[in-house]
């Protein structure tokens, strides 16, 4: 059976690849730096995160505590639901809507009021003790009662 020429051309091709390939191979056990002490092969973190070749100074070492460090987020103080409520002035109500705005008095903001979160009728300049709820567009006021 007879090779055609293209056949052979690949052959060819392949043999001259693995030559190259073996000679690379040479070339880099040659140029290898051999024998390397496991100290040269070592790096060393310091105290600012940056490697370096020299050991850190066994002087500045600070022991910590395993118990000291926190993973993740602490956990969240238990609320008091006395320091829930707070107390405003309800500046805007329109009944016939059903919505108005109470200004927090310690934080001076505008907070949102619908009428099914009020528990007693209010009107504009009312005194109100309310909560603070987060709804999908911001601060809702709920539990709105009038204060004395």
């Amino acid at each position: 059976m007879a090779e055609t020429w293209s056949k052979r051309e690949r052959e060819k091709k392949k043999q001259q690849n693995k030559k190259e390939k073996a000679e690379r191979k040479q070339e880099r056990k040659e140029n290898a730096k051999s024998g390397k002490s496991l100290d040269d092969m070592l790096a060393y973190v310091d105290e600012n995160g940056n490697f370096s070749s020299t050991p850190p100074d066994p002087r500045k070492k600070v022991n910590i505590n395993a118990e000291d460090i926190q993973i993740g987020v602490p956990k969240r103080a238990e609320i008091d639901p006395a320091d829930l409520i707070r107390k405003g002035i309800v500046t805007f109500f329109n009944e016939s809507k059903g919505y108005g705005f109470i200004k927090d008095k310690e934080t001076q903001e505008s907070i949102f009021v619908h009428v099914n979160s009020l528990l007693e009728p209010v009107k504009e300049h009312s005194k109100v003790t309310f909560e603070v709820e987060m709804g999908p567009k911001g601060a809702n006021a709920v539990n709105v009662k009038l204060s004395s």
